[in-house]
């Protein structure tokens, strides 16, 4: 089955920037997220966030330079969701806050959203359950041919991307560790989250009734 869907949108949801490919901070950080959203629930100013997990070193850092970096990717993440996903990942159960966690990253890396798409929910959706490190490979050679910034990464940097990118699939649950699709199974919350702004394209989800396809 071929999913047909809103071009027009998710352009508009990915912008036509390069390829971002600074996801090697860490994979989903789900519980230096969880910290760092407890604190802006707090004091609800990213900048008085940031001063407060940097001055008394929250996440436990080794380094400043670490610090900063992880801090930096979690922040750039979270920003990506609206007030009220914020609530909803505050108050969510541990396996619907790794749905959250991984809509907030595809949002914000255009790399791994369109691989949650085409590749993850495209095999979920044509009952293929394994994704396999050759489609990954695939799909970031079709991709490279037209964006010079991925033909441009070292085989090692690849690597390193490829096992990134799947550690996060799986802390997400949403691949297990054979590398199997695990279907999403919504919460009543969840099921009406995933409906806004097409939200369910990055996820192995089957279609609910009213949803576009």
């Amino acid at each position: 089955m071929v999913e047909q869907m809103n071009t027009s949108k998710i352009t508009c949801a990915m912008g036509t920037k390069k390829y971002n490919m600074s996801f090697t901070s860490g994979a989903l950080l789900q519980r230096e997220s969880l910290v760092i959203l407890n604190i802006y629930m707090l004091l609800l100013d990213w900048k008085k966030v940031e001063k407060e997990i940097l001055d008394k070193n929250i996440l436990q850092a080794r380094t400043q330079s670490t610090l900063k970096r992880i801090y930096g990717e979690i922040a750039s993440r979270l920003i990506k969701l609206t007030k009220s996903e914020l609530l909803i990942l505050n108050d969510a159960t541990s396996k619907d806050q790794g749905y959250i966690l991984w809509l907030a990253t595809c949002r914000k890396y255009k790399f791994i959203a369109e691989f949650a798409h085409e590749v993850v929910r495209e095999k979920f959706l044509s009952l293929q359950d394994i994704v396999h490190f050759e489609d990954y490979d695939a799909f970031f050679n079709a991709k490279a041919d037209w964006a010079p910034e991925l033909d441009a990464l070292s085989q090692s940097t690849q690597r390193k991307l490829r096992q990134i990118l799947f550690r996060m699939l799986r802390e997400a649950n949403l691949l297990s560790s054979d590398n199997r699709i695990i279907p999403v199974m919504c919460s009543q919350h969840m099921d009406v989250f995933l409906k806004e702004s097409n939200n369910f394209l990055f996820f192995p989800v089957q279609m609910a009734n009213g949803w576009s396809r």
